[in-house]
């Protein structure tokens, strides 16, 4: 098991706050841009 430190991060296109991997994105984890199904709705960009 890997410690969350050491997973990969990305900055979420929604609300510019950072994301950790998350095992559910694992097969799409190059196209996964925003951290919450709120921030995918919002799109209104980092305020």
């Amino acid at each position: 098991m890997r410690k969350k430190a050491d997973l990969p991060t990305k900055t979420c296109a929604g609300c510019g706050l950072p994301f950790a991997w998350r095992k559910k994105w694992e097969r799409d984890w190059p196209s996964v841009r925003y951290c919450s199904e709120r921030c995918r709705r919002g799109r209104s960009g980092p305020s």
